[in-house]
């Protein structure tokens, strides 16, 4: 199959908080005329740049094009909850897991391997601390499950050396403000980061590097002899080498079709508040991050910045095989949402929630990357399974040395992972997903 003609663009609903704070130097380029290069990288999101900077590494006289169908950041790349996470965090299996010593060892070793490329142009491009921030992150426990949750993935850390610390429900007031949680599971090696602003920055950064056209989707991908040539509504780029970096929109391109899951989250950022309007430090430290002990219940994140504080939460998990949900379906939760941050500060309830978003991830079900050599100098690096952070950093820096024929221990490991397997029929497939989803959120309960 050589010639791909793309008749569905993914669809972003919500403005997501991240992107509306975060700033931009660049005008937006559109693709316009006939463009070559000796590298097209289409996505400009987390897989599409880390590419582009691996690239500009190895082959650093050669031009790379990177073209991406929305504006920087406003697509999944910014609407994460921005957790870039070293230890072992499985989202499908509905506690995070800690599987046998070989590929726990090296699912570590892979995920610090990209947080410390992230490190790299973080400290290159000059990134804030409150764009890359290496706090590390705590599991949150607000029920006795979670407690049990928080132990028994604390147990497995300690088993196989992990540093951590567990924390009471003291201490968690004392961080969160908040006496909603029973206790903590802290772990340092997680960096917090604003994705948007990250992923503007990293595009900043690479700057004369690369050339970035925005609002370009590719609505045609061909051969053209032994090279590709990308056709979008108004231009056309034609290169030798072809780096996919479209998550689960690889599918309306042509490749691993019955294999990828497609799936929604959900978040909201309040709008912006000072702690000298309350009687106490309702929101305790400046910074802090919470995953669920439950990774179905709920994500929190408190930013400040220039005596500004903001709430973030990201909860509630959709099967939607179609790559879009209404805005509906966002105020909908977005109402949950209001209701669980009301729960954990009582005395925000005055505060409004000023942005919210949905969020596409791509899932395979036996937890695989959608990555390789997919036709002939044509590469993917795709389908995160639901830390889109550090697996599609990872996913870019491997396909570009794929492309390049570069040899790294690495990409001789990540190469020999198995793809994505095939899934049921789509039908019993929507009917089973959602039937877990709905399980598994209805046993997060007060962690949600």
């Amino acid at each position: 199959m050589s010639d791909h003609t793309i008749k569905r663009l993914p669809v972003d609903t919500g403005v997501s908080g991240w992107e509306a704070i975060s700033t931009r130097s660049a005008p937006v380029r559109m693709l316009d005329g006939n463009v070559s290069a000796d590298w097209l990288i289409i996505g400009a999101g987390f897989a599409g740049l880390s590419a582009a900077r691996r690239l500009s590494q190895l082959r650093p006289d050669d031009s790379i094009v990177v073209v991406d169908a929305h504006e920087i950041a406003k697509g999944p790349a910014g609407r994460n909850s921005g957790f870039m996470i070293d230890v072992p965090h499985s989202l499908s299996s509905g506690e995070y897991s800690v599987a046998g010593e070989s590929a726990t060892a090296l699912e570590i070793a892979q995920n610090r391997f990209a947080i410390d490329f992230a490190a790299q142009a973080a400290a290159e491009y000059g990134m804030s601390p409150q764009t890359f921030d290496p706090s590390g992150k705590i599991n949150a426990a607000a029920t006795e499950r979670g407690l049990k949750l928080n132990l028994k993935y604390a147990k497995s850390l300690a088993g196989i050396g992990e540093r951590h610390e567990l924390y009471d429900a003291k201490q968690m007031l004392e961080i969160t403000g908040s006496n909603y949680y029973h206790g903590g599971l802290y772990t340092p090696g997680a960096v917090m980061i604003q994705p948007a602003q990250y992923i503007r920055d990293l595009a900043q950064g690479l700057g004369q590097k690369i050339s970035l056209y925005e609002r370009s989707p590719i609505v045609e991908l061909s051969k053209s002899g032994t090279g590709w040539v990308a056709k979008s509504h108004k231009g056309r780029v034609s290169a030798p080498k072809v780096i996919l970096a479209v998550n689960g929109h690889i599918e309306d391109f042509g490749h691993f079709k019955g294999r990828l899951l497609h799936v929604f989250t959900y978040a909201s950022m309040t709008a912006g508040f000072s702690h000298d309007e309350f009687k106490r430090n309702v929101t305790g430290h400046d910074r802090w991050a919470l995953l669920p002990a439950d990774p179905m219940g709920a994500t929190v994140r408190k930013i400040t910045s220039n005596g500004q504080s903001r709430i973030v939460i990201r909860t509630k998990f959709t099967y939607d095989p179609n790559i879009t949900v209404t805005p509906m379906r966002v105020a909908a939760v977005a109402e949950e949402q209001r209701h669980s941050l009301d729960a954990r500060f009582p005395e925000l309830k005055s505060t409004p929630i000023e942005f919210s978003w949905a969020g596409r991830l791509c899932l395979s079900r036996n937890s695989a990357p959608a990555f390789g050599e997919v036709e002939e100098n044509l590469y993917a690096a795709c389908c995160e399974n639901g830390l889109g952070t550090v697996k599609s950093t990872l996913a870019g820096v491997m396909a570009a040395e794929l492309a390049t024929g570069t040899q790294s221990e690495f990409l001789q490991r990540y190469s020999q992972a198995p793809g994505p397997s095939k899934l049921p029929p789509r039908l019993l497939t929507q009917l089973g997903v959602s039937s877990v989803i709905r399980w598994q959120a209805l046993r997060a309960g007060r962690e949600g």
